[in-house]
């Protein structure tokens, strides 16, 4: 957790402020459902507002498009880690609104914990999306294969994985391990990947849309 005086609690307080003047340029959240990452009940611990006056706050991430958001619970629901819950109108009954979309950097410590186990429970529940991937996946440019983007994937597992795509597609993960000797978890792989694409500093995206916002 943020400290009173840290330098992300300043940090945070200082973007706080720009929340409602950026708040037009919010991406539009098509996605119906989200994992929490953390809950805290008593809104930010450094809040220094009076306690009366705080709003509960979980951060969590979307399972369609893997947007980091802010979420505003409805009055006495509690929420757990890893806890999947409706953010549509309709469907909604623990969560009040969406505040912010957030960076990974606005991540409390316990929400940056447990991003990664919450995008492998992700990958595995669209197992198919991801398996269709590594049987489409092409070259980026004339140099770089997008298999080559994903961790511990370099150009003998890229060659591996093209081979035996090409005498038969891949029907599973549990298929791909078995024909390919993978040195992660493919699980594993993708979660790295996209948090590495989360932070921001890719000059190509496999699996999400960079955000962008206007200043």
């Amino acid at each position: 957790m943020y400290r009173q005086h840290s330098p992300e609690a300043r940090s945070f307080r200082k973007r706080s402020r720009f929340d409602k003047r950026f708040a037009r340029f919010k991406p539009k959240i098509s996605d119906s459902y989200a994992i929490i990452l953390d809950f805290l009940p008593n809104g930010y611990p450094f809040d220094s507002r009076p306690l009366h006056k705080k709003t509960a706050i979980a951060q969590a991430i979307t399972t369609e498009n893997f947007l980091l958001l802010e979420l505003i619970p409805k009055k006495d629901v509690f929420l757990q880690p890893q806890e999947k819950v409706s953010i549509t109108q309709l469907e909604n009954d623990k969560i009040s609104r969406i505040g912010n979309v957030l960076t990974i950097d606005k991540l409390t410590q316990t929400a940056r914990a447990e991003l990664e186990h919450a995008i492998k429970n992700i990958v595995r529940e669209r197992q198919k999306e991801f398996v269709e991937f590594f049987n489409k996946a092409g070259p980026l440019t004339t140099r770089m294969h997008s298999l080559e983007l994903l961790p511990g994937i370099g150009k003998r597992y890229m060659w591996d994985i093209i081979r035996q795509r090409e005498e038969k597609q891949f029907e599973s993960f549990e298929d791909l391990k078995q024909r390919v000797k993978l040195p992660l978890e493919i699980e594993t792989i993708i979660a790295q990947r996209i948090v590495k694409e989360l932070e921001g500093n890719e000059k190509h995206y496999l699996f999400i849309r960079p955000q962008t916002s206007k200043r």
